[in-house]
């Protein structure tokens, strides 16, 4: 039989950390209907006029403050998991591609690669836990427009979340288990997600409450007392209303009590620049500075051992059927 092939997929990342690679990206990032679906003539005069021109240059310094000599960390850590993901599913005939949403290796380019290595079979896999419309069916969006160009459709199945999955979150509490048992437990442990706007959620999209479920899931394996974890969210863009409470809005308020918190992001599942950056720079200087006390970042999953598992057995699960 034809090997399965397998597409991980995550957000994407600019080329290079300097002005005109993030103005390339923010382009393609910022155009897209599922990220800003305001109407066409009016966003494109806000996103030309009032946004390229002085953006770019903001969010450049941003990832120069993380950038490795690899390249970009999610990027890096991204073909960390891909390799990983292959290694842990050897057993069978499939090969593993990664394609990102914005930038590259684009998605047709990594669906180029499974056609090319005879795949007619396609398991995808975006590595968002927490489906949203902004960023899971984005993806599909992306998928579905570049199967075009097959001239024979692969079968096709569909990821669409992990957020409740045992593995999943077996992984998240571990990974706050041993920091804790190395360093000692703060007072609080904070669950910060990217958010969306409110309009977005009150419209149907599930995405807060797949948040909070996962939030509430790893509490439990954790045995936290209510008033010691919370949900917030980060990431802001824009005028409009999103998803409350915020995570620096939350920090600050917590600040003057001295207390130590802990942050961990598990709708990321790779470090990248809204972690590094945003929660464990901006976000930690934010909290001391307005007098709280000990702050510590938990890494996202990366290529953990217990993550890569995770992922396989969610892929094998999709594979069930296919010989």
């Amino acid at each position: 039989m034809p090997p399965t092939g397998v597409l991980l997929t995550n957000l994407g990342t600019p080329d290079a950390p300097t002005a005109p690679a993030l103005r390339k990206f923010l382009r393609e990032f910022l155009w897209d209907r599922r990220v800003v679906d305001l109407p066409r003539l009016k966003w494109w005069l806000i996103l030309n006029l009032l946004v390229l021109p002085f953006r770019p240059k903001k969010s450049a310094e941003l990832y120069r403050k993380i950038w490795t000599p690899e390249g970009s960390p999610l990027l890096v850590n991204a073909r960390k998991q891909r390799d990983a993901v292959a290694a842990a599913l050897d057993d069978l005939e499939v090969h593993v591609a990664l394609g990102m949403r914005y930038g590259g290796p684009s998605i047709r380019s990594a669906l180029d690669e499974l056609q090319a290595a005879g795949c007619e079979r396609l398991v995808v896999l975006p590595l968002f836990a927490q489906y949203a419309g902004s960023t899971t069916e984005s993806t599909y969006d992306a998928v579905s427009a570049a199967l075009k160009g097959w001239a024979k459709q692969p079968e096709l199945r569909k990821v669409t979340h992990y957020y409740d999955e045992r593995g999943y979150l077996e992984a998240l509490a571990a990974s706050v288990r041993e920091l804790w048992e190395r360093e000692g437990e703060p007072d609080r442990l904070l669950f910060s997600f990217h958010g969306i706007p409110q309009r977005m959620a009150d419209e149907g999209d599930p995405y807060c409450v797949h948040c909070r479920e996962t939030a509430r899931a790893v509490a439990a394996l954790l045995e936290l007392a209510p008033g010691r974890w919370h949900v917030a969210f980060q990431s802001q863009f824009g005028k409009e209303q999103w998803l409350k409470p915020a995570s620096d809005a939350t920090l600050k308020a917590w600040a003057p009590e001295g207390v130590s918190v802990d942050t961990i992001c598990p709708g990321f599942s790779a470090d990248c620049l809204e972690t590094l950056e945003e929660v464990n720079m901006t976000n930690r200087e934010l909290f001391e500075q307005a007098g709280g006390g000990r702050y510590r970042y938990v890494p996202a999953l990366n290529e953990r051992p217990d993550h890569i598992a995770a992922l396989a057995a969610v892929i094998r699960a999709n594979l069930d059927g296919w010989g």
